[in-house]
């Protein structure tokens, strides 16, 4: 028991995982239409064994090869740097895709293609040349920027410091989803003269250590978890001023958003996929109903309409706010981004209240049946209640009051 009363379980099981630098290169994507594809393939294989990774919590590492192998990873480097530099429509679909089949493999890269926009935005042609041809060959960037025990999500206590002409690296995270699984680590940190940059760092760095700690109930194997900096040697090339790209007005905020909002859609998706299933093979219509079938059931049959009804409005939501995120990252103006960040506001309260209207509801139409222990469909609501929670949609509501009431345009960084 804590000091307060309450039961506090064992930590996770610790995993010891081993990441290999890629030996051969990454399948290279060189159209839209081509990483839809191979987007849906993986899909389909990461699938399959979803629900027994969430139950055992095996972390999805030779996935995750296959998945930055594949070439999806590098598929918003920009064309003039060997990429296929897609649209934020079809990124946002192919994280949709790859969510519907296993949210938790979906949100390991978030980060990495944050990372890329960053660079795109604000870094230096030498810093874009490397670590965009790092990206295209397959390697992965992890995160390791939240800290838990600031003020608030905006302030950091690590600290990247010149000792002796030598930047080093000091400090503790969470929430660092993918580090544990990555070739570089991106760390958020404030340099010594009090900027917000961002230090990539090679993920077996001396100093750089990361425990398998994460025991959120939800996305289970997303290994988000703590990493410790212990005087973590930085070369300057490897620095990135990632202040600038909320300094100016940039697409950067609103693309993080999206992909969130793209792996809400996905748990959606696949929420009401599971109560279709079901329905038709394992539930038993209600009484009154007086039908044969659980599919026959005039309240299932209306309820079901009324998902598939949330899914298609959250889709146009999406499809709109990615489309308004393409327009203003070609000309970010101020008026472009903040109209693109309050796209995608909207776009995140529908997938937010898509995923937990549907994984809550399929419960409440597939039957008592369908919370047996053998079917993990709990996963569903956990994984959406668990997402869900980054960055709260209530303050979302007040971003888009106050753009159409007041004239007021949302702050620049990346929660809104």
């Amino acid at each position: 028991m804590s000091s307060k009363g309450l039961m506090v379980l064992p930590s996770t099981e610790e995993h010891t995982v081993t990441v290999q630098q890629n030996c051969l290169p990454a399948h290279i994507i060189t159209s839209e239409e081509e990483a839809l594809q191979i987007a849906s393939s993986l899909a389909a294989k990461f699938a399959e064994e979803s629900a027994v990774r969430d139950r055992a919590r095996f972390l999805p590492l030779g996935l995750l090869d296959d998945f930055s192998q594949s070439g999806l990873w590098a598929i918003t480097v920009p064309k003039e740097f060997g990429g296929a530099g897609v649209s934020h429509r079809t990124l946002a679909e192919v994280i949709a895709r790859i969510a519907e089949a296993d949210p938790s493999i979906a949100q390991i890269p978030q980060n990495h293609y944050n990372d890329i926009d960053t660079i795109r935005w604000t870094g230096s042609d030498r810093q874009k040349r490397f670590f965009f041809s790092e990206a295209l060959f397959g390697s992965r960037f992890g995160n390791a920027f939240a800290e838990t025990n600031n003020k608030d999500a905006s302030t950091f206590q690590t600290r990247l410091t010149e000792r002796f002409g030598t930047k080093v690296l000091n400090g503790k995270k969470f929430y660092a989803t993918g580090a544990l699984m990555a070739h570089w680590v991106q760390v958020g940190a404030i340099d010594d003269t009090g900027k917000n940059v961002l230090a990539f760092v090679r993920r077996n760095a001396r100093g750089l250590s990361v425990i398998d700690d994460w025991s959120g109930f939800g996305q289970k194997t997303t290994a988000s978890d703590t990493v410790i900096l212990d005087n973590v040697v930085v070369d300057d090339d490897n620095i990135i001023q990632a202040h600038l790209a909320f300094s100016q007005p940039t697409t950067n905020g609103p693309l993080s958003q999206l992909i969130h909002a793209a792996i809400d859609l996905g748990i959606g998706r696949a929420s009401i996929n599971a109560t279709i299933e079901f329905v038709n093979s394992g539930s038993r219509p209600w009484p009154d109903a007086r039908v044969e079938r659980a599919s026959d059931d005039p309240l299932t049959v209306a309820q079901v309409g009324d998902l598939e009804y949330r899914l298609h409005s959250a889709e146009a939501m999406i499809t709109r706010a990615a489309e308004s995120v393409d327009s203003a990252s070609e000309t970010p103006t101020d008026e472009a981004v903040a109209a693109a960040s309050i796209a995608v506001a909207e776009a995140k309260i529908a997938t937010t209240e898509l995923a937990l209207f549907a994984s809550n509801n399929l419960f409440e139409l597939a039957g008592t049946k369908s919370t047996l222990e053998r079917f993990c469909l709990d996963r569903h609501w956990r994984n959406a209640r668990t997402h869900t929670l980054h960055d709260p949609v209530r303050w979302k509501y007040h971003a888009i009051g106050n753009y159409y009431l007041n004239h007021i345009n949302p702050a620049r960084h990346g929660w809104i």
